[in-house]
């Protein structure tokens, strides 16, 4: 039986363990089929891509605590707008707008099938599970109760300390409340940057979540052996992690 790296795994919530670009593709479809018109649907993975890659910044800004969740995501829906030729958002019109996206995109919460498998075995082998999250506790809580993952407790979200991940102090947060020293901790998460390498960072094996032909943003390239060699620990998927954490065949991960 192989010595395990940790003692405990975090995992990062959106397209991790749950499909959230395909929930946002669905909504914003939804969005495209009823307010913008003049875009068609080939034209649904550029909207993806802006959504996504949060070009206005305010996404991030939230994250930092320097706004909240409704306007955050009123201004990225008059970005997109103005980008493919829909009508201003004003206040009034995007509690309209909203309800149609954040309905569709609530609907359309899926859990990946190798999400529920990698938390049992996690547990099997006697690690601690949690979550640390750049959203709020509540929503990743009835997002994870949605899918069949409620026994996955959500330990550090974004209005737990103000203020989101890359800040190592997320990490640290999260290894201390499930009772786990962060050098035997894991960080799991499907962004290179702000989950795995600034897991790293904090002191953590930072995991970067590589789905198999995946890209977050258009035109994205990855760089699996340069993450390698910066002490980051690479899987293609979750069935992978057990390998990457010492629990399977023998595996060697650099610690930066």
């Amino acid at each position: 039986m192989k010595e395990w790296l940790v003692d405990g795994v975090l995992f990062d919530v959106d397209d991790t363990l749950v499909d959230t670009r395909g929930a946002f593709a669905r909504a914003l479809d939804a969005v495209r089929e009823r307010y913008l018109p003049d875009a068609g649907p080939e034209r649904l993975d550029e909207m993806l891509h802006q959504w996504r890659s949060d070009p206005g910044g305010w996404y991030r800004r939230y994250t930092r605590g320097e706004t909240d969740h409704r306007t955050q995501r009123r201004h990225r829906a008059a970005l997109l707008h103005e980008t493919f030729g829909g009508e201003p958002v004003t206040e009034e019109f995007f509690d309209e707008w909203d309800d149609l996206f954040w309905g569709t995109f609530e609907k359309s919460w899926i859990p990946f099938d190798d999400a529920a498998p990698a938390l049992a075995a996690a547990r099997e082998a006697g690690l601690r599970v949690g979550v640390v999250t750049n959203a709020s506790v509540e929503l990743q809580e009835r997002k994870l109760a949605s899918v069949g993952l409620s026994g996955l407790p959500v330990l550090v979200g974004v209005d737990t300390l103000g203020f989101g991940k890359p800040d190592p102090r997320v990490f640290t947060e999260g290894a201390r409340r499930l009772g786990t020293d962060p050098a035997r901790t894991a960080y799991v998460g499907d962004e290179p940057a702000v989950d795995a390498a600034a897991a790293r960072d904090a002191g953590l094996l930072g995991v970067w979540l590589a789905r198999r032909g995946v890209r977050k943003r258009l035109h994205e390239t990855e760089d699996h052996e340069a993450m390698r060699a910066s002490g980051v620990a690479v899987i293609t998927g979750l069935e992978e992690l057990p390998a990457a954490l010492g629990g399977g065949r023998e595996h060697t991960v650099a610690r930066a």
